[in-house]
C-alpha cells in the first residue's frame, strides 16, 4: 500500500527526486501538498487542484473529526470519496490544531484534553484516538500525535516535549499495527525545538520506532529562517535515505528550494491560498500585490508565459478589479494561479535534480527571486 524510491540524487548536495506509491495514486517528489483543512482547499474544487498540478493534499483530523464527524465521512468510505479527490490525501494528527484553537486544553501523558472551538464540548484526542479518526478518514499517510511547544521554549520543555512525543509515537505505531492492514502508512514525527542535540535524540528514537516516513515537526513557528535551516539540517541528517522526509508547515518558495537542498521530500502550508485572499500572488520574481493601482489598467497577464488558468485568461486589471471589489471569483482565480506556482516550482525542482542541474537551478532561483544581477 505504500512505497517510496529515491530515483535521482544531485551530486553535489543532497537533493534528491523520488516517488511515493500509495493506494489512491503515485506521487513524485519532492512534492508540496496544498492544505484542505475542512475537507477542501480554500475556493478551489479538485479539478482545479488537478489542472493546477496537485498530486496529493493534506487534511486536517481536528476539524474533520468536529465537523461533520468520522461517522459521516465513514459512510463516504472515507474523505476521498467525501470530497471527490481520487488522488493520495496526506492527514496531520489534530495536535497542533488542539493546542493552538482549542480552549481549556489540558496535556497528560494519556493525551490531551480539550474543548471544542466550535462549540465548547469536551474531547480527549489520545494517540491511539488520533490514529482511529486518521484511519476513519482514509488516510493515505497518518501522522502520529506529537506535543507542539512555542517558540521561544526553554531547554527543559523541549526535553519534556520530545520525551513526550516519543512516547506517543510508540503508542500510536501500537494502534496503527493493531488496526491490521487496509489502511494508510504512519509517518513519526521529530521534535526537539531549536535545539540540535535534542533534535538528534529525537530523530534517533523515532529511527528505533521504524517507521515507513519520517516528519520534522516545530519549524516555521517564529524562528529566524536561518535557525530553521540549521535545525532542518542536522535533524534530516539523521534520517534514513530510503524513507521519505516531510517538512511540516514550511511554505516560503525559498525555504522549500533551500530546504530541498538538504534532502527534504515533502511540505505543505496554507501560504498558496491564504496569500490569494489577501491579494498576494507569486511569481519567479517575487511576490505581487494585485490590489497596487499600478495593474488598473494594465491588459498583461500576471506572469507572461505561465500556463496556468488564470494567467492563460486573464488581466492584472481584471485580477485587481476582482480584489478590490472583494468579488468571491478574485480568491478562486488568484488561489488558482498561486497553487500552480507552488507545484509547477516543484515539478521544476525535480527536472533539475533528475538533469543534475539543481545547483544551477538553486542560484538561478535566489537570483531572479530577489533581483540580482
Amino acid at each position: 500500500m505504500f512505497k517510496f524510491k529515491v530515483v535521482s540524487v544531485s551530486r553535489k548536495g543532497r537533493a534528491r527526486a523520488g516517488v511515493i506509491e500509495t493506494a489512491h495514486g503515485r506521487v513524485e517528489t519532492p512534492v508540496f501538498m496544498p492544505v484542505g483543512t475542512l475537507g477542501s482547499v480554500k475556493s478551489l474544487s479538485p479539478e482545479d487542484l488537478k489542472a493546477a498540478g496537485a498530486g496529493i493534499i493534506l487534511g486536517n483530523s481536528y476539524h474533520l473529526y468536529l465537523r461533520p464527524g468520522c461517522e459521516v465521512i465513514e459512510s463516504f468510505r472515507g474523505l476521498h470519496g467525501f470530497m471527490h479527490w481520487d488522488r493520495p490525501i496526506l492527514t496531520d494528527s489534530g495536535g497542533f490544531q488542539v493546542f493552538s484553537l482549542a480552549t481549556l486544553s489540558s496535556l497528560s501523558e494519556e493525551g490531551v484534553t480539550f474543548r471544542s472551538h466550535i462549540d465548547g464540548s469536551r474531547h480527549l484526542l489520545t494517540p491511539e484516538k488520533s490514529v482511529e479518526i486518521q484511519r476513519c478518514l482514509n488516510a493515505d499517510i497518518l501522522m502520529c500525535l506529537d506535543q507542539c511547544i512555542a517558540y521561544p521554549a526553554d531547554y527543559e520543555t523541549a526535553v519534556a516535549a520530545m520525551d513526550l512525543t516519543t512516547r506517543w509515537a510508540t503508542r500510536c505505531r501500537q494502534a496503527w499495527r493493531r488496526l491490521g492492514p487496509g489502511g494508510g502508512t504512519l509517518f513519526g514525527i521529530v521534535q526537539g525545538g531549536m535545539y540540535k542535540d535534542l533534535r538528534q535524540s529525537s530523530a534517533q528514537d523515532l529511527v528505533a520506532l521504524d517507521f515507513p516516513g519520517y516528519a520534522v515537526g516545530g519549524l516555521s513557528v517564529g524562528e529566524p529562517s536561518d535557525t530553521m535551516y540549521e535545525i532542518a539540517d542536522v535533524t534530516l541528517e539523521q534520517l534514513p535515505a530510503k524513507k521519505p522526509r516531510y517538512i511540516m508547515g514550511v511554505g516560503r518558495p525559498e525555504d522549500l528550494v533551500t530546504l530541498v537542498s538538504l534532502g527534504a521530500d515533502m511540505f505543505d502550508c496554507v501560504m498558496p491560498t491564504r496569500n490569494a485572499r489577501n491579494g498576494q500572488l507569486f511569481t519567479h520574481g517575487g511576490t505581487v500585490n494585485i490590489s497596487n493601482a499600478r495593474f488598473k489598467t494594465d491588459t498583461r497577464p500576471l506572469v507572461e508565459g505561465c500556463s496556468c488558468y488564470t494567467c492563460r485568461n486573464y488581466s492584472r486589471a481584471y485580477l485587481r478589479h476582482l480584489y478590490k471589489s472583494r468579488e468571491l471569483l478574485s480568491y478562486r482565480l488568484n488561489s488558482i494561479h498561486n497553487v500552480f506556482y507552488f507545484t509547477d516550482l516543484m515539478h521544476r525542482i525535480r527536472q533539475a535534480i533528475h538533469g543534475d542541474t539543481f545547483e544551477a537551478f538553486y542560484h538561478d532561483f535566489f537570483r531572479q527571486r530577489y533581483n540580482e544581477p
